[in-house]
This record gives C-alpha cells, structure tokens and sequence, in this order.
C-alpha cells in the first residue's frame, strides 16, 4: 500500500521503515558513521548527493541512513515530496532564509512568531542587504500592502509563538502566488496533525522537531518540508555547506518519538481542551486563549483550518508576579520551564515589554494587536499528556492561593 492510502498512526509506525536485510531486526539501526566506503567512480561532492535514483552514501554531512529514514517519515507524515533534517529549527529557518534571499531582495514576515526567527530577521538580514517587513499575517489587507516588486518570500506561522494567533494560509498562498513569490510557515504549534500547510498553498513547512515530532524533550532537530525540486536545490546548494546538520543519534530517537506521535497529540489536545474549560471558568483567570475554544478570537478560521488544536495555550491572572511565584514553587506536574510539546506539561510567563523589546520590534498598530492577546504578560502553557483532570486539580491547589 501506498503511505497515501494509510492512516497517520500507520504511516508514523511504517513510514521508510524495513527490517534489517541481514540481521532480521525490526528496529531500525543507528548508523553513527561519518564516512562510508565509497565506489571510485562514484562522485565525492554534495551535488552529487541527489535525490534521484538509490542514495549514496560517503560523508555524513551530506547524506546518512539514519537521517534519511528520518527525513522519509516526516514527509510522510507531512504528505511532502520531501523533507531534510537538520541540526535544530533554527537551522531549518536559518538555511531556508539565506537560500532564498540575497541582497536586494525583500522578505515579509508575521510580526508575531518564534523568537529566534525574529531576531534574524530583525538584526541579521538587514545588514546583509535584505528588505524585511514584519506584517500581522491575520490581517490580509496587511499582506497586500507590503508587497513590493521584490517580494520574494513571505514567511508565516500558524498558530504563532507564542500568542496562539493563527494565518489563513490559503488567503496567504493565494496573495504569494499572485505576486511570484514563496510562501513558508512554521507548523511547530500544529504539526501535521493540526495542519497540513502544504496542502493549503504553502512552498515550504517548518518544523522544530524538539517539539512534539520528537515528544519527549530529549533531542534537538529542526526539518524543512516541500517539493522535491525546491528540497533538492537547497539540499545541494546550502543544507550541507551551512552545516547545521542533525546528529545522526538525534535523529534515530525522534524517528523512534514519531511511532507515538498520533496517539500523543490526541492526548496533547483532549488534556489541553480540559485544562483550557478548566482555567476559563475559574474566577482567578481573566483571560484564556486556545484554538479550540470557542473564545478563540479565530475559532471560525481553527475550524476550517486546524484538524488537531494541540497542546499550546495561554491564559492570564490578575497577579501574574505573584502567580509566577507560587507556579514555579508549588506546582507538582507542570514544570515551570521554557520550551513545549514534551510529554511532560510545561509553563513559563512571558512579559509583554519584555518580548517588544527583545524579540518583537512592533509599531504602534501592531502592539496594539500584540496586545489583544497578549495584554501585559501571560503564561503560554505546553499541556503534556497526562491526565487532564490531575492536571487542573494541580493547577487549583495554586489558583486558590492566589
């Protein structure tokens, strides 16, 4: 059978896996060489690394077993032509910016998305010559009026980190098709599950593979998603010269995480979906935002756009210093930690002015907007899958000292 004809639990368990030809194991193995025996005719450069025809196999850098069955899972899982792998998210993002844009050209990017992404682009590419334009992507009469003759990608998120705020990425898609140029989106929040970007208009998807692809906080990796053609070029051309390549034993744990990976996102979303009615009917929380709520500023666009709502939400108290207080010390089964979609349930507040002034370079207009979710400050929580009635009795021990 085809992976198109399979369901999504069968394609994270099967998915470019096979038992191994000559010792029958059913797991896969961990190839941690760096170098393989190579034919003498065969060629020793990455551009001879291609994605036609068998791999080949000579420096890892370029190319390895464990990461391209890896890579051939998460495509799909993504319903991609192609994926690469790579070191961390931020390589991802990294590679895919400095592979697109040169000097002269012009990038839009949401306002509002992962902080590292934010931060290259408001201090890195515009030394180097590249236009940048930060937009708020829910509003497409934005989008419309950045444009400029050389657009060349638009780079969005859905939902943002870390304000929950989601992009039509149709609308988006059909704006960037209209005027020629790419369009990437960063899934972290809603991985394949949630949205298949792809399939909405999208050039390329991001993934921090940290996340919930992996699942269970213990390795780092980032993967980037397309065509065969686009995937391919970037392959030979900046993947492996950048060198933000993944640890092949990074890789063989978050394959391992991706057997698992259904059946924890719908445990992610029915805890979260909990703990999100939960929060909004205490008296002690002034604010909760969550797709799957029908609150949701946007909750007609996570209907038509989202098929899992994830783990991610934010929520607001009146006492947010004293409430951060008591959270670190007294909670139980949240860790008070950055970072998200672990199995574990993970909190962490994040100041307003704090985010505009690090990460967030805002107008007016747009903090504004900023604020409407955000307001001074929230706790973006990761619900992991434990039980979601343990994890709100957890919360109401410290909401009632509050």
């Amino acid at each position: 059978m085809k992976d198109k004809e399979l369901s999504i639990k069968t394609i994270s368990v099967h998915a470019g896996e096979q038992a191994d030809p000559s010792t029958g194991a059913t797991v896969p193995n961990i190839s941690m060489a760096t170098s393989y025996r190579s034919d003498p005719e065969a060629g020793f450069s990455v551009e001879d690394q291609s994605f036609d025809g068998p791999p080949v196999y000579s420096y890892t850098r370029w190319s390895n077993p464990t990461v391209d069955l890896l890579c051939n899972k998460l495509a799909a899982l993504e319903g991609a032509e192609q994926a690469l792998a790579f070191g961390s998210g931020m390589a991802a993002i990294s590679t895919l910016l400095f592979h697109v844009l040169k000097a002269g050209d012009h990038l839009i990017m949401s306002d509002v998305t992962y902080a590292g992404a934010s931060e290259l682009a408001n201090d890195k590419l515009p030394s180097l010559g590249i236009g940048v334009t930060r937009v708020n992507l829910s509003k497409l009469e934005l989008l419309e009026a950045a444009i400029q003759p050389n657009t060349k990608l638009i780079y969005a998120e859905s939902p943002c980190n870390p304000i929950c705020r989601l992009t039509d990425l149709q609308g988006v898609a059909a704006i960037a098709k209209r005027v020629g140029a790419l369009m990437a989106v960063d899934s972290t929040f809603a991985t394949p599950m949630g949205t298949r970007a792809l399939g909405l208009g999208a050039d390329f998807v991001i993934h921090s593979l940290t996340k919930y692809l992996g699942g269970h906080g213990d390795a780092v990796g980032g993967a980037l998603l397309g065509a065969r053609a686009l995937i391919g070029d970037i392959h030979q051309s900046s993947a492996a010269r950048m060198g933000g390549i993944i640890s092949p034993f990074n890789a063989w744990l978050i394959n391992r995480g991706l057997a698992t990976y259904p059946l924890r996102m719908a445990a992610h979303e029915a805890a979260a979906a909990q703990v999100a009615t939960y929060l909004e009917g205490h008296e002690k929380v002034t604010r909760v935002i969550y797709p799957g709520l029908s609150s949701h500023p946007q909750y007609v666009l996570a209907q038509r756009q989202m098929q899992n709502f994830s783990g991610m939400l934010t929520f607001q108290v009146e006492d947010a210093k004293r409430a951060t207080a008591l959270f670190a010390e007294h909670l139980k089964l949240f860790h008070y930690a950055v970072s998200l979609g672990h199995h574990k349930s993970l909190l962490f507040y994040l100041d307003t002015q704090s985010m505009l002034e690090s990460s967030f370079h805002l107008t007016t207009e747009q903090e504004e907007d900023y604020r409407v979710y955000a307001g001074d400050g929230f706790f973006r929580m990761s619900v992991g899958i434990e039980d979601g009635a343990d994890l709100c009795a957890d919360l109401k021990h410290v909401l009632d000292m509050l």
